[in-house]
């Protein structure tokens, strides 16, 4: 786990090398041009790097391994990561409208139009390369914090896109209004952005069960030994940034010695752990047909 975060944390320093590279390009874009549109597009770089460095920060705590006080680990660091990155990205958007709102109020002539748009398609280009390694990135270490700021990215991508054909059409028409109008647009598409990753973050830290896919992964195989005659209840799973949590009561029948049981168990966490790669299995053993084996199946309340 410990070289898996590792591994999760050199992606992170090279989102913030894009960040840093991505914020120089878009600023010099809107130096040029005046465009709030790529004012807009520059001050979303200055999020891309605060969730970056924070990410950074997250997945090195997330690596730690378990101690006394955090028997489970700390991968849930990682929901922290995710859900700052989507407040900056509210609070960008905020920004960006309130200059939006005043451009369209006083509308301003571009200039250097033509070398702000190939520098913004530049910075663009980039994010886009590194979202791209982000996304891989994320499924191969399982982390939510390389993939909430590879979603961010590629965000960003399309938002720059919308930006560029808006400055385009500024340019072209001369109709002054369209590059407010355009940052506006820009405005809510990122916070949609922010909300869908807030929430995310949200439904991690309220301990949320696996994906569907991966529930019905582990499904097939309880099934697989329920043709054997064994029977399973309490089946309960959690993610907690790159790790998951599956426990289950494994019901065998009564005559069964100790260590047959026992045996079935350990099978069934085998197989559980061939299906979901990593995850940590607790498994309870219980008699079939034994009234006090299904008194515990509803948690707690």
């Amino acid at each position: 786990m410990a070289m898996l975060r590792a591994g999760a944390r050199r992606f992170a320093l090279l989102s913030i090398a894009a960040a840093l590279a991505t914020i120089a390009l878009k600023s010099l874009a809107w130096w040029l041009t005046d465009s709030v549109g790529l004012l807009s597009d520059a001050l979303e770089g200055t999020v891309n790097l605060a969730g970056a460095t924070l990410m950074l920060v997250m997945l090195s705590v997330a690596a730690r391994p378990p101690d006394e006080d955090h028997a489970y680990g700390y991968s849930k660091a990682e929901y922290f990561a995710s859900g700052f990155e989507g407040t900056l990205i509210l609070a960008a958007a905020s920004l960006i409208a309130y200059a939006a709102v005043e451009r369209l109020i006083t509308p301003q002539p571009l200039d250097n139009v033509g070398i702000g748009i190939a520098v913004s398609v530049a910075a663009s280009a980039i994010n886009y390369a590194v979202a791209r390694k982000l996304f891989d990135a994320a499924g191969r270490y399982n982390s939510i914090a390389l993939e909430a700021d590879a979603q961010h990215l590629m965000t960003d991508v399309w938002t720059s896109a919308g930006v560029v054909v808006g400055v385009a059409a500024v340019s072209l028409t001369g109709l002054l209004w369209l590059d407010p109008l355009i940052a506006l647009a820009v405005a809510g598409n990122i916070v949609w952005s922010g909300i869908r990753l807030v929430r995310r973050s949200l439904y991690g830290l309220l301990d949320r069960a696996l994906p569907a896919h991966e529930r019905s992964a582990l499904n097939r195989i309880l099934e697989r030994y329920r043709a054997q005659g064994i029977d399973f209840h309490a089946l309960r799973t959690r993610q907690a940034g790159a790790r998951s949590f599956v426990s289950v009561h494994v019901l065998v029948p009564g005559q069964w010695s100790v260590a047959r049981g026992h045996d079935m168990a350990h099978a069934v966490e085998r197989d559980i752990r061939g299906v979901l790669p990593g995850a940590t299995v607790l498994t309870h053993i219980e008699p079939l047909g034994h009234p006090e084996s299904y008194r515990d199946i509803e948690l707690d309340c």
